[in-house]
């Protein structure tokens, strides 16, 4: 089901014929859904208006005119000589206008608001059957306009013309705070960034947003981590995966005491996984060290679904830290911290905040990573036959069905996009086949990659994880790669079969899918994945563009652990300093630096308003309901404007060129605040270089 139907689902069902169905109108479907009115206001913020368009055509379902237009109707409209060419520039003009709204609206945008503006009180079903027309057209054509000025708001590859930069800084910053790229309550109705559209040809209706009506809780980040130079074939990630522990035992399920219920009829009680070895520092160091001898870098380390307990992160990133990895994904586990309280479940993801691939080891202590927690939402249950397939039945009566003891928490899906304009989502487990909001969520976003971590049996193509990573490589067309552990791979034999070595599987749309073995004598798998234009294609009549990216594999290496590691300090006598930034702050700061990208390379001589936009006390956030950002954010905002300023000539406008070699520059004494920012600020303008050398 597409967003676009699926928002249907909010206001009431537009099957509905009954009288009371017809005197719904589009103010008050509106109005129901968002708790917003029905005015002008709408057009000072175009998520706004995409939303309300994306709401009543969706729950209309006038949507489909665009493919089936009514008796006598024609779409694209009769009389357009272009009409994409026209929704796009209307689009990029509608940016520009919202900086500086003194001027009237965009002509092509007014008109057609002005259509459904007179018709607010047209009834609903009326536009479900079509009878007017001239407000189906209006409709789709303001929802394609809206769609166009999204563009560039989650990811900056998808922004073409750079005109509307401090409109851009200022929606990044309210999705970055409030995880809605709209000015409505979240939980009413929500805006997001698209990221992908589906590559199978299944009918979308936009390309740079969607919307989401449920009460799920969306956060986006965005660290500027990347690779440095502007070289468009640096655009690859080496993971290194590591199917840990390499050995589970009968012993490491345990039945939580006194948990067991219903003796009497489907008795059922709670297990928790608990392995009784702790995560081997020296041969995870031992086996970096051969992953680095094989590849220039290791860019990102997966573990699979508990394989970390939650007090070993910092000293897992300070071991990564010594080998330049930037970025891990792990499965967290955290036992019941009192009686009668259940553990803790969920998938961790760390970003060095060094920020930049393949820099090599640290010179000095390392900094605490930032840190994005995402919660495991559905608990596994262990029934009679996987006791049975995994051999634990000396642990766990195969009598009763077992079910994990986690605490379940509210749903939330996080959405961390990187500094190549890689979106990402990391899932645990059971969540990957679950259709809920969670994956309704993810499916109109489309990210680039969804990472799941499982604590399961061989990844093989005939099993459940594989069909469920086919449905999102299929729609919306993201890069799957699940990974689970070795130990509970060589435990899944059931009667009959043999024990596999298939740790891992990738599934993409392009190059399909590949079963990942961890051969004998190996401790872990390096798997090179690399990034390419990704076409986002539309059903309303737009024309293709290749903004997005899609990821494919390219390599698949066996890594087996160096006699010697790196022979560097061990990370217990190390302590890491503390964050200058946290990771909502950081993601602030990008979304500004990616502004200041484009308005150098289009306006130079406007970075002083654009940067006045980013501090305190700017007059847009109370329009848009924000606090103003803290006294170390402004800090951080106020040293994105020094190093311009230091770049700048006196008497004349900034440099894009002369920018970028000062962000560059490293500078002896350089407090650690500046240095994230001058990170930050070069890997955004790089980015943006590498964007247009792509074009």
């Amino acid at each position: 089901m597409s967003a676009e139907s699926r928002i249907s689902t909010i206001a009431g069902d537009p099957s509905d014929l009954s009288p009371r169905a017809e005197r719904v109108t589009l103010a008050s479907a509106w109005q129901g859904v968002s708790g917003a009115g029905f005015t002008d206001e709408l057009l000072e913020w175009p998520p706004d208006v995409f939303a309300l368009t994306n709401v009543l055509l969706g729950r209309s379902e006038a949507f489909r005119f665009a493919l089936s237009p009514p008796a006598g109707g024609r779409w694209p409209p009769a009389g357009a000589a272009d009409w994409s060419t026209a929704v796009v520039d209307a689009g990029r003009d509608w940016c520009a206008w919202v900086e500086d709204s003194q001027d009237s609206a965009p002509v092509a945008l007014a008109e057609e608001w002005s259509v459904v503006l007179e018709h607010a009180d047209l009834p609903l079903e009326a536009l479900a059957e079509g009878r007017d027309w001239r407000v189906c057209e209006a409709l789709l054509t303001l929802h394609a306009i809206a769609d166009e000025a999204c563009a560039g708001l989650g990811s900056a590859s998808a922004c073409t013309d750079l005109r509307g930069a401090r409109y851009r800084g200022r929606a990044r910053e309210l999705l970055a705070r409030t995880g809605s790229l709209a000015r409505f309550p979240p939980r009413l109705v929500r805006v997001l960034p698209k990221i992908r559209t589906p590559p199978t040809g299944r009918a979308s209706f936009a390309r740079y947003a969607c919307v989401e009506g449920s009460g799920l809780e969306a956060r986006w980040h965005k660290l500027p981590a990347r690779h440095a130079g502007t070289d468009p074939r640096a655009d690859l990630i080496n993971f290194l995966l590591l199917p840990w522990p390499l050995r589970v035992r009968e012993s490491d399920f345990r039945a939580v005491e006194g948990t067991v219920q219903r003796l009497e009829s489907e008795p059922f009680g709670f297990f928790e996984f608990a392995p009784s070895e702790t995560l081997d520092h020296d041969l995870l160091d031992r086996v970096l060290t051969a992953a680095r001898d094989e590849v220039e870098s290791v860019d990102v380390v997966v573990l699979p679904e508990s394989a970390v307990d939650a007090s070993e992160i910092d000293e897992l990133e300070a071991l990564l830290d010594r080998h330049g990895v930037i970025y891990l994904t792990a499965g967290v586990r955290q036992s019941s911290p009192h009686r009668g309280r259940l553990g803790e479940n969920w998938v961790h993801t760390g970003v060095n905040p060094r920020l930049g691939k393949g820099a090599g080891p640290p010179d000095g202590p390392g900094r605490q990573w930032f840190h994005i927690r995402q919660n495991k939402h559905h608990r596994w249950s262990l029934d009679q036959s996987q006791i049975y397939q995994y051999h634990l039945g000396g642990a766990l009566h195969p009598r009763i069905q077992w079910w994990e003891a986690m605490e379940v928490p509210r749903r939330s899906v996080q959405f961390l996009t990187l500094g190549e304009e890689i979106t990402v989502v990391s899932l645990v487990c059971e969540d990957l086949a679950e259709n809920d909001q969670v994956a309704d969520v993810i499916r109109a976003v489309g990210p680039t990659g969804v990472t799941t971590v499982l604590l399961d049996g061989p990844q093989l193509t005939s099993r459940w994880a594989a069909r469920y990573a086919s449905v999102l490589a299929d729609d919306p067309g993201s890069a799957i790669l699940t990974v689970t552990s070795f130990g509970m791979v060589q435990r899944s034999r059931p009667a009959g079969r043999h024990a596999s070595t298939i740790v891992a599987l990738w599934k993409d749309p392009e190059q399909g899918t590949r079963e990942i073995p961890l051969e004998s004598g190996a401790q872990a798998v390096l798997l090179t994945a690399c990034g390419a234009p990704a076409t986002r294609r539309t059903a309303d009549g737009r024309l293709p563009v290749d903004t997005g990216t899609h990821l494919f594999d390219v390599a698949v290496h066996q890594i087996r652990a160096s006699d010697g590691g790196s022979r560097s300090p061990s990370p217990r006598r190390r302590e890491s300093l503390p964050r200058v930034l946290e990771v909502d702050e950081l993601t602030v700061l990008t979304g500004w630096a990616e502004a200041a990208a484009e308005m150098l390379a289009q306006a130079p001589e406007r970075i002083g308003a654009l940067l006045a936009d980013a501090r305190p006390c700017a007059a847009w956030r109370s329009g848009l309901g924000i606090a103003d950002p803290s006294p170390q954010l402004d800090k951080a905002v106020a040293s994105v404007r020094a190093v311009i300023d230091g770049a700048t000539a006196p008497g004349s406008p900034p440099s894009f060129e002369a920018v970028l070699a000062a962000s560059r520059e490293t500078r002896a004494g350089e407090q650690p605040l500046d240095e994230l920012v001058r990170s930050a600020l070069r890997a955004t303008l790089e980015q943006l270089l590498s964007r247009q050398a792509g074009n």
